[in-house]
């Protein structure tokens, strides 16, 4: 019996004791605008609508409902709106303001707003739908309801803070513009219209993200960009199911081929004329409202080494800085690894004096190379962490200073040597000319497992290790492009702009892998040019 209440205690316990009660949140069946369902039977009623829209925006401080009766029906009217979000003062001049006033002719209410539209106010639309008004006042427009009348009119007095136009902060250049894109959606389209004058430029809207309605736009040129391509992210794009989107970041891995892959399938960028310059190459360019930073699809490793100040240079400078881009690009993932191996298994392979420096610097450390290595690399990803996380005016100062006091004061106390300090200072410098981001990320990520193969199986486990990486890069597609486009695989009429910059009179064509064959690009141009050497 003991047994039987111990176990159903809660059963005999006295029902006079009252338990400790949670608050009651009202459940929803349905998770943002999609499980709103459209209602029925409300009719062309004030008040059961006026009920709909204050049941949908309970609990919102910033949710505003203006009552007034409009002439010359004497009708009642509400106006809801987002606080901060419109310029009611316009509104208030522009359309209540003649509302409230008689009307110089005989018409109605009605016809004043929906059919002779006599109102001042600027372009408003008409919506039928409570569904669709809600959200329209959601996206920051004022919405007038009128007793008896199932039609809306939806006002878009919107008030944007936005960020004025600057320089791309992580793009900059010596030459070529200094606009960059900013956060607002019709800026950065407007910036691209600017740019490319041609009814060819396409731009399709969609709305991802139940609870936050992100716009999305999709930009391409029709007859340069393969339908294939546009089809591919149209498909991937309608099947991204989230509940927010607050920047690219958010639906990139959704869009992306191999998400697992370290390497970026996607790239981003600050800069107008690259996205312009993209465009024009046969590729789809991707905004996201709220972000400066949109998409470009599809992408190739040869395209994130490129800088948009190659093509405002002259081919010779511009073809020695992408070959000084490429060999440190190389040296930021291999050099650490290199000199573990060389120290740790073939020291036979240095001259005999730098041989003898080496040791006698190592001489006092107390741990292997790859240990060396490993505290020294760390550090310099702590300190350039924190040169990013620190205010700006001090953060350059703790990143240099911090990686120069701490190196010195470390070979100093014989924890690591002086050579070690110069090796990872330079693979440092070398993945600062990486110009896209996430692809120095990539390779400072693979950095270390180079390493440590390095340490285990010397020259032979690095060559291991980079077989390994060509074989990823090998099977990658972006959208369907292999990711090592125009090397592998091989096509030579593609190589003016890979290893080198052609000059421009030499670049007939955009690449095969991202637009269609019609359009080539300065074709009629060139041959102009020939047909005026022919006369």
């Amino acid at each position: 019996m003991r047994r039987l209440f111990r176990r159903n205690r809660k059963l005999f316990s006295s029902p006079l004791k009252p338990e400790r009660m949670s608050p009651i949140i009202p459940k929803r069946d349905w998770i943002g605008m999609q499980g709103i369902d459209e209602p029925q039977g409300l009719g062309s009623a004030l008040k059961p609508r006026l009920l709909w829209f204050h049941e949908r925006l309970d609990r919102c401080f910033d949710a505003m409902f203006h009552s007034f009766t409009a002439m010359p029906d004497n009708r009642p009217c509400v106006c809801i709106y987002l606080r901060g979000m419109v310029d009611f003062e316009m509104f208030q001049q522009y359309v209540l303001q003649p509302l409230t006033s008689p009307p110089g002719g005989g018409n109605s209410l009605t016809e004043r707003i929906f059919e002779n539209t006599q109102l001042p106010s600027a372009s408003y639309s008409t919506i039928f739908q409570l569904k669709e008004s809600l959200n329209a006042v959601l996206e920051g427009n004022i919405l007038l309801l009128i007793d008896g009348e199932e039609r809306m009119a939806s006002f878009p007095y919107i008030l944007v803070e936005k960020r004025p136009i600057e320089e791309a902060k992580n793009e900059t250049v010596i030459r070529g513009p200094r606009e960059g894109f900013v956060e607002h959606l019709e800026t950065n389209l407007s910036l691209m219209r600017r740019r490319i004058k041609s009814p060819f430029l396409k731009m399709e809207h969609y709305q991802i993200g139940s609870h936050t309605q992100t716009d999305v736009v999709i930009s391409y040129l029709e007859g340069i960009c393969t339908q294939q391509l546009v089809d591919e992210v149209r498909t991937r794009l309608s099947r991204i199911v989230i509940d927010g989107v607050l920047d690219t970041s958010y639906i990139e891995e959704f869009l992306e081929d191999s998400p697992s892959s370290p390497f970026p399938q996607l790239q981003y960028t600050e800069r107008p004329d690259t996205a312009a310059a993209a465009l024009l190459e046969g590729r789809v360019v991707i905004f996201v409202d709220g972000t400066p930073n949109p998409l470009i699809a599809p992408v190739t490793l040869f395209a994130l080494l490129q800088s948009a100040e190659d093509y405002y240079q002259r081919f010779y400078a511009a073809s020695w800085i992408r070959w000084i881009r490429y060999i440190l690009m190389i040296a930021s993932l291999l050099l650490p690894s290199l000199y573990i191996a060389i120290t740790t298994f073939h020291p036979e392979t240095l001259p005999s004096n730098l041989l003898v420096s080496v040791a006698a610097a190592r001489e006092a450390v107390p741990f292997p190379a790859v240990v060396e290595a490993f505290l020294m690399e760390l550090t310099f990803e702590g300190l350039r962490e924190a040169g990013l996380r620190i205010p700006k005016p001090i953060g350059q100062a703790v990143s240099i200073l911090g990686g120069l006091v701490i190196g010195q004061a470390a070979v100093q106390a014989g924890i690591v040597s002086a050579p070690m300090v110069i090796i990872v200072s330079l693979t440092g410098v070398a993945s600062f000319v990486i110009p896209h981001f996430d692809l120095g990320l990539t390779l400072r990520f693979l950095r270390f497992p180079i390493m440590i193969l390095a340490s285990t199986l010397g020259l032979f486990g690095v060559v291991c290790g980079l077989m390994l990486i060509y074989l990823h890069l090998t099977t990658l597609r972006s959208f369907g492009t292999p990711y090592l486009s125009p090397i592998a695989p091989m096509h030579t009429h593609d190589m003016s702009d890979v290893f080198i910059r052609a000059p421009w009179w030499r670049m007939r064509s955009r690449p095969y892998y991202y637009a269609t064959d019609a359009n080539k690009q300065r074709l009629q141009y060139v041959d102009r040019m020939k047909r005026q050497e022919e006369d």
